[in-house]
């Protein structure tokens, strides 16, 4: 480790905290986490964690549903300005329209969005975990799932659910196309081509493979293969050459950077332990109805 990072852990240790860290963010971030995960498993840790104070090194997403899931505990997001374009696709105001429009359906929402839109919600689920969601859901209902339209089509086809698409999207996944794929599929042929579920349908169609991130890792870790192309956030390059360092991964575009998952930096985390700032906090009101909803999809998630 690094002096920096030395310095990270031992503050750490004095404030009695733990440092949440997503696949997609700076490696030099994802060497020192406690907890290195996708999207739910970060939010299991933040329930289940005994510790006072939470880092996360994510965007702001994930540090609120933290501080909705853990209340008592301090929640630090070293910069504030990390936000999600695919959360802010769904507004309180659009999504209470489309309650209003379809006021008997169940509204199964990405946990990339915000706490208010969480609390207008029946239950939240992840990339990981939406089909298994999906798939829970009363027969006789109809399922509203939001922001990510691609992720809602996937889960349609998958489990053969009639599911209304939100027509939002990662503007990061969006931007992978078929050609870029196809391109990249002739000069490695023999190399499977792993897609997350944000990726729009056409890409999907090319996919051998489709999971979430840890999925992702785990088909990496299984696979025979010598060579993958990898259809998500390249961040995930690191653990996978961690996890399989005899393995070739090739990144399926330079398009395929999350710039607010790199926003926080190894200084900002180290500023916001010393100050204890920027602390994310949710009201009380929209906490309790939003923590339903993440209550309900961690129930559901085995």
């Amino acid at each position: 480790m690094t002096p920096q990072q030395k310095k990270i852990r031992k503050l750490l240790r004095e404030k009695q905290g733990i440092l949440l860290v997503h696949y997609y963010a700076r490696p030099e971030i994802q060497e020192i986490a406690d907890v290195l995960g996708d999207s739910l498993a970060l939010a299991r840790a933040a329930a289940e964690s005994d510790a006072k104070v939470i880092v996360f090194a994510g965007v702001h997403f994930m540090a609120q549903s933290a501080a909705i899931l853990s209340p008592e505990k301090t929640v630090l997001l070293p910069r504030l300005d990390a936000g999600c374009p695919l959360a802010d696709t769904a507004t309180v105001e659009s999504v209470r329209l489309m309650r209003e429009k379809e006021p008997e359906a169940l509204f199964v929402t990405y946990i990339n969005s915000s706490a208010e839109v969480k609390a207008l919600s029946d239950v939240c689920c992840t990339s990981s975990n939406a089909l298994q969601i999906v798939k829970n859901q009363p027969a006789a209902k109809k399922i509203v799932m939001l922001p990510d339209g691609n992720l809602a089509r996937h889960a349609s086809s998958v489990t053969g659910r009639e599911v209304i698409a939100w027509e939002g999207c990662c503007p990061v996944h969006q931007a992978l196309t078929p050609q870029e794929v196809i391109a990249v599929k002739r000069e490695f042929p023999d190399a499977p081509f792993v897609a997350h579920p944000e990726c729009r349908s056409d890409v999907l169609a090319l996919a051998d493979f489709v999971g979430s991130t840890s999925a992702i890792l785990k088909f990496a870790r299984e696979s025979n293969a010598r060579t993958i192309v990898i259809g998500t956030e390249a961040g995930i390059l690191d653990k996978l050459r961690k996890d399989s360092p005899d393995k070739k991964f090739v990144l399926a575009s330079e398009a395929l950077l999350c710039a607010d998952m790199k926003k926080i930096t190894l200084d900002d985390i180290e500023k916001s332990l010393i100050t204890m700032q920027p602390a994310v906090t949710v009201s009380r009101e929209i906490s309790d109805a939003a923590k339903k909803a993440l209550d309900r999809m961690l129930s559901l998630s085995s």
